[in-house]
């Protein structure tokens, strides 16, 4: 009989978004009258921008004509799109990274799975806690792990504790580890981090030959200049960094499916046999081999994010979805709660009412509002007794959400 990958089995029992869904769908099903808010998954709500649908649109059209018709395109991504990337992401912010360092994929949550490919099973790996659970969970999935304890955190991983104490950044491991994963501003907590903070990071990895995996996802929302919105700002950061992005929350391409990942080609880790490999080489194996690349109309459609049209489209969903943010801050601490994040950053963190935890939160929060959140405690254990709060919604939702909440949950 055929056998299974067994470390499959050590994953919790569910992952987080399903299991808060099963609990939805069964309130749903006793209570068909409650008109249920979800604040819970960050998935966007607001039309893709203008200028992406129009451009997709005309690629359509080329698609039907046998001149103009695209078949499979470079799994990297095409250049076009590429140097754009490169040029308005990075360059314009005094990175240097070159086209060919940027890979585009279908999502960054794949990417930041899929770069375990090619790294070896003997990492000391590090993540934040809380942390979005995908790093965790297809660490778990390659074997990097041993068995969860009872507290949900799996052995031989490091976690590194971020708390309202040390403003929800994690300071640097007691030991040396091999792989960092790092993300600001952070889901879940929508902290930053400062030029400050990311030197640290870097000059640890530099010292200590580690790869730190960046996952600057919601890069877009820092309105901060003085906050950096790319790790490859700090000096040095070629040397030992990966980074994630997507247009996912930036663009709205969370159905539409269009990411990148950029792996400098001065990024090296060591071989079985000590020798210096390049990674660039090995990623673009891997995509090569196992990716047929992103669609030419998703392309076109995210090119056209740096259009001048479609970057004033771009700001003003970033300005809707903060201005959600702002309002969802402002009614939260009306009502008694303490927040955090919710600025420069699409979620807002909120503490728990003594006494209840991340859970219990949630279902009184489902039951008495009609509101749904993400207990933080499923992004970990220093989660626990928090709540995340995605600001990824309609204007009309929000306030009545945060009414709703006013009015069942003032303390």
């Amino acid at each position: 009989m055929a056998t299974i990958n067994d470390n499959y089995l050590k994953l919790k029992a569910g992952y987080l978004f399903p299991e808060i869904a099963r609990r939805v769908n069964a309130f749903a099903e006793a209570h068909p009258e409650a008109k249920i808010i979800k604040l819970g998954i960050g998935d966007v709500t607001e039309p893709l921008p203008e200028a992406c649908r129009q451009a997709m649109i005309k690629a359509v059209e080329e698609m039907g004509d046998r001149a103009t018709f695209k078949g499979y395109g470079p799994e990297q991504g095409y250049a076009w799109l590429r140097e754009k990337i490169a040029l308005q992401d990075f360059q314009a912010r005094g990175c240097e990274i070159d086209a060919s360092e940027i890979f585009v994929s279908d999502g960054s949550k794949c990417d930041t799975g899929n770069i375990l490919d090619i790294f070896g099973h003997n990492n000391t790996i590090a993540v934040t806690d809380p942390v979005y659970p995908v790093y965790v969970d297809t660490n778990v999935m390659a074997g990097h792990t041993g068995d969860v304890n009872e507290k949900g955190e799996y052995q031989g991983l490091v976690y590194l504790p971020m708390t309202a104490e040390n403003n929800f950044t994690p300071d640097l491991p007691d030991q040396k580890v091999d792989l960092i994963y790092l993300c600001f501003p952070n889901n879940p907590t929508g902290a930053t981090a400062t030029r400050e903070d990311l030197t640290k990071w870097v000059n640890y990895a530099k010292e200590n030959g580690s790869i730190i995996f960046f996952d600057a996802a919601y890069e877009a929302f820092i309105t901060d200049g003085s906050l950096p919105h790319s790790i490859y700002e700090i000096e040095g950061a070629r040397d030992c960094a990966i980074e994630f992005r997507s247009f996912s929350k930036n663009a709205g391409f969370t159905g539409t499916r269009c990411a990148l990942t950029v792996v400098p080609k001065t990024l090296k880790a060591k071989a079985a046999n000590g020798e210096d490999v390049d990674l660039w080489k090995l990623w673009n194996r891997r995509q090569s081999t196992k990716f047929n690349g992103v669609s030419y109309l998703v392309q076109r459609g995210a090119e056209a994010v740096y259009s001048e049209e479609g970057q004033a489209q771009v700001k003003a969903l970033i300005n809707f979805y903060l201005e959600n943010a702002q309002i969802i801050c402002d009614k939260l601490s009306f009502a008694g709660l303490n927040v955090y994040g919710g600025v420069n950053a699409p979620y807002v963190w909120v503490k728990t009412p003594e006494g209840l935890s991340s859970w219990d939160f949630f279902d009184k929060l489902l039951q008495s509002a009609n509101v749904v959140g993400t207990p933080g405690s499923g992004f970990g254990a220093a989660g626990e007794s928090y709540f995340r709060i995605s600001a990824f919604n309609s204007r009309e939702n929000v306030e009545e959400a945060t009414r709703r909440i006013i009015e069942k949950l003032k303390v």
